[in-house]
């Protein structure tokens, strides 16, 4: 049974801007989640990552930079500990501690890298979005009589958005 695209925007909306899962998204949609999926994995082919777009949510909310400073914290500690029991590594010739050292510092480096290089793209389309939230409730509260319109538009828009700021 073809579903209207509305239902497909909600499964989405529901999914991406209200953070729910998959299934509790195609539950409360009223489709199978094996059309969800298919939905989710043909916008994705298309250059429409649902998954970018409710990470973007997150951060526009302030969740992922609280997520991301867990995980650095937590793999910092780690490699303190581990580089202040170099030392105690008796077991292990001079060639291999230098290894496990090299091992270590690129493993460091990689990470922080990483986190670089995750975080601009999601944090441009986190403040773009957060930019035009703060835009429709600046309509909302001073043009109310237009901002059924331009919750359409920003819907319709979505995705162009996503697009620019996930090459």
């Amino acid at each position: 049974m073809a579903h209207p695209q509305e239902t497909r925007a909600e499964v989405r909306r529901l999914y991406t801007v209200e953070q729910k899962s998959l299934p509790e998204a195609a539950q409360e949609a009223g489709v199978p989640l094996a059309t969800a999926r298919q939905w989710k994995a043909r916008d994705k082919a298309a250059g429409e990552d649902w998954d970018k777009l409710k990470t973007a949510y997150i951060m526009a909310g302030g969740k992922m930079e609280d997520v991301n400073r867990a995980i650095m914290a937590s793999f910092l500690v780690r490699y303190q500990e581990a580089m202040e029991d170099a030392d105690k590594w008796d077991a292990l010739d001079p060639l291999e501690k230098v290894d496990v050292l090299t091992r270590l510092s690129d493993s460091y480096t990689k990470t922080v890298a990483a986190n670089r290089k995750m975080l601009p793209e999601i944090s441009e389309l986190a403040v773009a979005m957060e930019t035009i939230k703060g835009f429709g409730d600046f309509i909302r509260e001073t043009r109310p009589a237009v901002a059924m319109d331009f919750i359409e538009l920003i819907e319709m828009f979505a995705p162009e958005l996503q697009r620019r700021f996930s090459k």
